[in-house]
C-alpha cells in the first residue's frame, strides 16, 4: 500500500509539473506578446540580449489620441527592426492621462521594469516634468512630440523629434507672409500653457517683422476652454480673415463649431496639436473643412516610405495616422540609428547609454517620415521643416492638389 501510495504522489507531482509549464512556457518562435491594457508591447530578441525602451503618454483622457499614436506606431518600428535582426529591442508604454505628476510616477514605474532609453514622454507639460528626472538619473532621453524649447534647456540628455515651438511660430509666419499676403490675422491662445504661448510669442514677432497684420489677440486658459464667443465676436468686428490657433484640437473643435454657429467663416490656421480634429469622437468634421495647419507628415504624401507607413498602420488599429504616430515611428527608428552608431550594448546600463548616444546625436543625419537629413543640435533641438496642409474632403492634402 504505501508503495502505491508512493507512486501515486510521483505521478501527481509529475502532472502538477506539466501543467505550471503549460501555463508559464512559451513556444520559441513567438516574436511579440499581445499589447496591454496599458500600452506596453514588447518584441523581445530570441537570446534575451535586448535594449529596453519606455515611453509615456496620454493612453486615456482628453489627450489619448496623442499617446494612442504614439504607441501604436513605436509597435509597428519595434517589430520591424526586431525582424531586420540588427539591434533587438523590448518596449513598453505607460499612460501619464497628459499629467505631469502622473508622467513621473510612469516613468519610475519605468525604471523598476528596467528601462534603459526614454521614447518620451508625449506632450510638452510631461515632458517638462520627466526631464529633471531623467537629467538627474542620466537616462537618454527623445520625445517623439513635445516641442517646447523648456522641455530641453540645460537638458543634454534630452532631444526632440519634432520641431519646437518656436519653429512653429516661425513657420506659419513665413508661411501667410509668403501665400496669404494681404490677410487679417486674430490670434487665438491659451495662455497657461507653455505649447500655446511659446507659439504665439514667436508667431507674433515673427508677423510684425514680416508685414503680416494681426488685428486682435484673445487668450483663454483650460477652465475657459468651454466659450469663445467673446474672442469670436472680437476677432469678426476687428476684420480678421484669418484666425491662427496655436492650440490642441479639444479647444479648436469649440472654436469651430462656435464659429460656424455665429455664421462667422474666416480661414482658420493652426500647428501640430490640432493634428487629431477629424477622428474626435462628437466632432462634425465636416466644420474642419478648409482648415489649414502645419505639420511635418501627411498620410496623403505619395512617397513610397509614408505609404507603407500608412498602410501597416491601418491594417493593425484601422485608423490612419497622424503626425504623432509618424514622429514616434521616427523616433524608434531614430534610437535604433543612435545606438548602432555609438556601438552601445544591451548589457549596458541607462548611464553608460545615454553618455554615448550624448555624443552621437548632433552626428546624425536622418531620412524618415517627418523628415529628410534631419540633424540634432548638441542643446537637443531638431532641425527640420515644417510644412503646410489642408483640410479637404475629409483628408490632408497639400494645398493646391
Amino acid at each position: 500500500m504505501k508503495t502505491f501510495k508512493r507512486v501515486m504522489a510521483l505521478v501527481m507531482v509529475a502532472a502538477l509539473c506539466l501543467v505550471c509549464f503549460a501555463a508559464c512556457g512559451g513556444t520559441k518562435d513567438e516574436t511579440t506578446t499581445a499589447p496591454a491594457s496599458d500600452g506596453s508591447s514588447s518584441a523581445p530578441a530570441a537570446d534575451g540580449a535586448a535594449f529596453k525602451i519606455g515611453s509615456t503618454g496620454p493612453l486615456t483622457g482628453e489627450a489619448a489620441i496623442y499617446g494612442t499614436a504614439v504607441m501604436n506606431a513605436a509597435k509597428i518600428a519595434v517589430d520591424e527592426i526586431n525582424a531586420e535582426g540588427k539591434i533587438k529591442f523590448e518596449f513598453k508604454g505607460e499612460d501619464d492621462v497628459a499629467d505631469g505628476e502622473t508622467a513621473v510616477n510612469a516613468y519610475n514605474k519605468l525604471l523598476d521594469w528596467g528601462m534603459q532609453i526614454l521614447m518620451g514622454p508625449v506632450t510638452t507639460g510631461s515632458s517638462i516634468a520627466v526631464g529633471a528626472k531623467s537629467y538627474e538619473d542620466r537616462v537618454f532621453s527623445l520625445t517623439p512630440s513635445g516641442s517646447s524649447t523648456d522641455i530641453i534647456d540645460g537638458k543634454d540628455n534630452f532631444f526632440q523629434v519634432c520641431f519646437t515651438d518656436p519653429n512653429q511660430g516661425t513657420g506659419s509666419a513665413d508661411y501667410m507672409a509668403e501665400n496669404m499676403k494681404d490677410t487679417k490675422v486674430a490670434v487665438i491662445y491659451r495662455n497657461d500653457d507653455a505649447y500655446s504661448q511659446g507659439i504665439h510669442d514667436t508667431f507674433v514677432k515673427e508677423a510684425k517683422a514680416k508685414g503680416v497684420e494681426v488685428v486682435y489677440e484673445g487668450t483663454f486658459t483650460k477652465d475657459t476652454a468651454t466659450d469663445f464667443s467673446v474672442q469670436l465676436t472680437a476677432a469678426k468686428n476687428a476684420k480678421a480673415d484669418t484666425i491662427f490657433l496655436p492650440i490642441y484640437y479639444q479647444p479648436a473643435s469649440v472654436i469651430l463649431k462656435q464659429a460656424n454657429d455665429m455664421g462667422y467663416k474666416p480661414t482658420f490656421f493652426g500647428v501640430d496639436g490640432m493634428d487629431g480634429i477629424l477622428t474626435m469622437e462628437g466632432f462634425d468634421a465636416k466644420l474642419a473643412e478648409g482648415v489649414m495647419l502645419l505639420t511635418p507628415f501627411s498620410a496623403d504624401a505619395d512617397d513610397a516610405k509614408t505609404q507603407a507607413f500608412v498602410k501597416k498602420y491601418k491594417e493593425a488599429y484601422g485608423d490612419t495616422p497622424n503626425q504623432f504616430a509618424a514622429d514616434a515611428y521616427d523616433g524608434i527608428y531614430i534610437i535604433a540609428d543612435a545606438l548602432q552608431k555609438a556601438g552601445c550594448t544591451p548589457d549596458m546600463s541607462a548611464k553608460e547609454i545615454c553618455e554615448k548616444l550624448i555624443e552621437v546625436m548632433p552626428t546624425l543625419k536622418f531620412d524618415g517620415l517627418t523628415g529628410e537629413g534631419m540633424t540634432w543640435s548638441k542643446t537637443g533641438e531638431v532641425s527640420k521643416a515644417p510644412r503646410a496642409v489642408v483640410i479637404k474632403d475629409g483628408v490632408y492634402v497639400t494645398p493646391g492638389k
